[in-house]
């Protein structure tokens, strides 16, 4: 499928700032999944713009403005087709072989970013009980159905609140409260996993909905979130424990990394006023 997608952010200060420095992760990666055809990024006051992979190997985008301001806009503009093709999750060794792997030495030392803790997904006593519970309630052949059912219960075991948690959520936080966004339950996903000593890893990017929402193209949209393990033999498999749904042509990749901290669409330092409002429109349409 062919996706137009447009993601128009506004930074509003309540006085002049100045020697604003940002960096922008807002360009969907082209890999098996998906092709980036075109990407462009323009910001007011205008800036010179430099482009540069960080270690996660996405596209970053990074300017500065010097002079006096009170409003900032970056606005990101892509051309992205994904694949048709629907996924299958299926693990290709036996269990036991994909469990010798997981321990391997090359293995741990390979996928070890992807194992340890991280700021948003710490290994806390409620992870690990939680970890706990579910290996031992169920019985598994293989880590595919194995992520597939973490995946289910998820979803099944909290609830999707906007106006229950911030950015800065701690994961505990969230799980006593039984609800958050896509953002909480990807990194309860990610650190369950760990702590199962299954690699994960957080992406970024956007979920294609507009025709199952009445095909209201005017309804508010947004970024969204989730989670791909590495299941050995097959590779990175992606899992959505928001919706509990394929990960297929209606999600468009943006960025990878441990956890929300490596990709952070907007972020930037600058002087001035902390007194600001944040506007963010997001706009994904299907085009021929």
């Amino acid at each position: 499928m062919k996706f137009n997608i447009s993601h128009l952010t506004k930074y509003k200060y309540a006085s002049e700032i100045a020697d604003s420095v940002n960096e922008i992760r807002l360009t969907p990666r082209t890999n098996t999944h998906q092709t980036c055809l075109q990407s462009r990024i323009t910001t007011s006051p205008q800036a010179p713009i430099y482009t540069y992979e960080d270690y996660f190997k996405n596209l970053v985008y990074s300017f500065s403005v010097a002079d006096p301001h009170t409003l900032l806009t970056i606005h990101s503009e892509s051309i992205v087709v994904t694949s048709n093709e629907e996924p299958v999750i299926k693990s290709v060794l036996t269990g036991a072989q994909e469990l010798e792997e997981l321990a391997s030495e090359r293995f741990l030392d390979d996928y070890a970013e992807y194992l340890h803790p991280s700021e948003y997904t710490p290994i806390t006593p409620d992870i690990s009980q939680m970890a706990s519970q579910f290996e031992a309630s169920h019985t598994f052949a293989s880590l595919a159905d194995k992520l597939t059912a973490l995946t289910a219960q998820i979803k099944n075991d909290f609830t999707y609140d906007p106006s229950a948690t911030q950015v800065q959520t701690k994961i505990d936080e969230m799980i006593q409260l039984r609800r958050g966004v896509c953002q909480d339950f990807a990194h309860l996903m990610i650190a369950l996993c760990r702590t199962m000593g299954i690699p994960a890893r957080y992406v970024s990017g956007y979920q294609y909905i507009t025709d199952i929402n009445g095909g209201n193209a005017d309804f508010e949209q947004a970024s969204h979130a989730w989670v791909e393990a590495y299941i050995p033999g097959v590779g990175w498999t992606g899992f959505d424990p928001t919706n509990n749904v394929p990960i297929n042509w209606r999600y468009i990749i943006l960025a990878y990394g441990r956890d929300y901290k490596d990709i952070v669409p907007v972020k930037g330092i600058y002087h001035g006023t902390p007194q600001q409002k944040l506007d963010v429109i997001v706009d994904v349409r299907q085009i021929n």
